[in-house]
């Protein structure tokens, strides 16, 4: 399992438009093959900064299967707009689950 973590600072003012937004979007990527779950989860002490976590089986699941798919388009259509500055996206792997 792999997650994809992302910081998703979005411009002020706008945050119940890109909630709405994304309420929209995140039915594009439950869809994709290797998609497991995700989470979009706001900043308290930040209220413009939410923190996107999605678990996929693979890397490639996600970089080349949704980036690559029609559905992309359409989520980046629906939510790009709304970043400053746009995010960078990174993959992690568990090295020590819970106990």
């Amino acid at each position: 399992m792999i997650l994809e973590h992302a910081v998703l600072d979005v411009v002020a003012g706008r945050q119940d438009e890109y909630e709405a937004a994304f309420d929209e979007a995140r039915h594009l990527i439950a869809g994709m093959p290797g998609f497991r779950s995700l989470r979009l989860e706001r900043c308290l002490e930040v209220p413009t900064r939410y923190l996107l976590l999605v678990e996929w089986d693979s890397v490639e699941a996600h970089t080349v299967g949704f980036r690559g798919s029609p559905q992309y388009g359409r989520w980046r259509d629906l939510l790009h707009e709304f970043y400053d500055p746009f995010p960078t996206v990174e993959h992690y792997r568990t090295v020590l689950p819970s106990a």
